[in-house]
Order: structure tokens, then C-alpha cells, then sequence
């Protein structure tokens, strides 16, 4: 799910390995309460709808949410007319995944495609290695569906298989938004058929739009993973 929000970039989020992965975003956004809840704290009860609506749902041009950070600020709430809960306009940080580019991270092959390499990070498995920055030479097995590094020593060429599982190192080369949100209906209508045509109706081509990943990372594969 990809969703629109006021948002500020402000600062890295924690050191060494995370510092390359994760970001605090400041956010501005009406929280609404339900009248059941009016018997919690405040703040506990914006924390918990912030998390229902933000967590592991990506911003569009911001990145993955994962968990609110804190509330820095929160202004008056109102009560709306026929509405009985309150709402307030609340300034708070969530931490968010985006790497910055030219990151090193480590993931494991999820699998492989004609497409290249598809990595995953165990929170997050919308990464694809392309097959141009695979270690070349490099090609893929039609028959087992699996990439493969053509590596050449002294006494030939061995084949070195990118299996499923896989632990590799990557470095983020680009990233890819996609704006998901829901589209109106089609407005193209059916031309009329000809009065008194027999002709069979033409095959309807099935048209469902395939799912695509709001927020993707293109990288690049690198050596073992212990050299940085």
C-alpha cells in the first residue's frame, strides 16, 4: 500500500550498519480517535493508530515506514459533527528504510528470473540484482531457473551457481517509486456491432493490471560478504 504524507527528511537514525538502511522522517498527519478509546493516554492511542496506519506501508518517495520513532508535537483536538471521535493534528518521527545510494548491504537470493537476481533483507524483498551487474561473465540456467558466474581459474572454467538462500553483499545503484494509488474506472466504451451481424464476438483479452512494488532497489552485486 503506498500512501501520501507531509514528510521532512531529518537525520540518519543509528550508527554503523543501520546508519546505511534507515532514516527518521518528520511527518505531519490528523489522527483520528474512536470515542472507545477516550479512557487511554492520549499519546498511547495516537502511537497505536500512527503503527495501524504507517507500519509496512511505503510513502511514496520516502521510503518503507517501520515503526514510529516519537510525537514532538500535538495540537488541539476537535470533535466534528456527527462524528464522535477527536481529532488532532499530531507532528511526530517514524523510522523509515531507505538507503542511501551507494549503500553495502547484506541480503539472501530469494530467487532468480530472466529479469536478474531477487534479493531480500527479511523485511524487505522488493531488490533485484539486473543481469548486467551480476559478476560477469554471467548466465542464466533456463532449465533450473537460476543464475550462474562463469569463473575462470588455471585449470578452467567453473560455474559458480547463485542458489536460493544465498548470503551476498550489494551495493544500492537506484531506486524506483511507483505511485499505486487506485485509478478511476476506464472511460473507453464498446463500439456497437453492426445491426444483423452474425459475426462471433471478438476474445476479451484479459486486461487485471499485474501487482507491481511500490518502492524497488536496483543493485549491484559485490564480492564476499566481508570485505567492505
Amino acid at each position: 500500500m503506498l500512501l501520501m504524507c507531509q514528510f521532512e527528511i531529518i537525520s540518519g537514525f543509528t550508527v554503523r550498519f543501520w546508519l546505511r538502511m534507515f532514516v527518521l522522517v518528520e511527518m505531519v498527519d490528523t489522527v483520528r480517535i474512536p470515542p472507545w478509546s477516550f479512557h487511554r493516554q492520549l499519546n498511547d492511542a495516537i502511537a497505536e493508530e500512527l503503527n495501524k496506519k504507517l507500519a509496512n506501508k511505503v510513502v511514496y518517495n520516502v521510503g518503507l515506514c517501520i515503526c514510529l520513532y516519537d510525537i514532538t508535537k500535538l495540537e488541539d483536538s476537535y470533535i466534528f459533527p456527527g462524528d464522535g471521535a477527536s481529532h488532532t493534528k499530531v507532528h511526530f518521527r517514524y523510522v523509515v528504510f531507505h538507503p542511501f545510494l551507494d549503500a553495502i548491504l547484506v541480503g539472501k537470493i530469494k530467487g532468480c528470473s530472466a529479469e536478474g537476481v531477487h534479493v531480500s533483507l527479511g523485511f524487505f524483498d522488493d531488490i533485484i540484482i539486473p543481469p548486467e551487474s551480476l559478476q560477469q561473465p554471467a548466465k542464466f540456467d533456463d532449465a533450473e531457473q537460476v543464475w550462474m558466474w562463469e569463473y575462470e581459474t588455471d585449470e578452467g572454467t567453473h560455474d559458480l551457481y547463485m542458489d536460493q538462500g544465498e548470503e551476498i553483499r550489494f551495493r544500492v545503484v537506484d531506486e524506483v517509486f511507483l505511485d499505486t494509488s487506485p485509478t478511476g474506472p476506464s472511460t473507453e466504451k464498446e463500439a456497437p456491432s453492426a445491426a444483423g451481424s452474425t459475426a462471433p464476438p471478438a476474445a476479451v483479452e484479459d486486461t487485471t493490471p499485474q501487482k507491481e512494488a511500490p518502492y524497488t532497489l536496483i543493485v549491484r552485486r559485490l564480492g564476499t560478504k566481508y570485505t567492505y
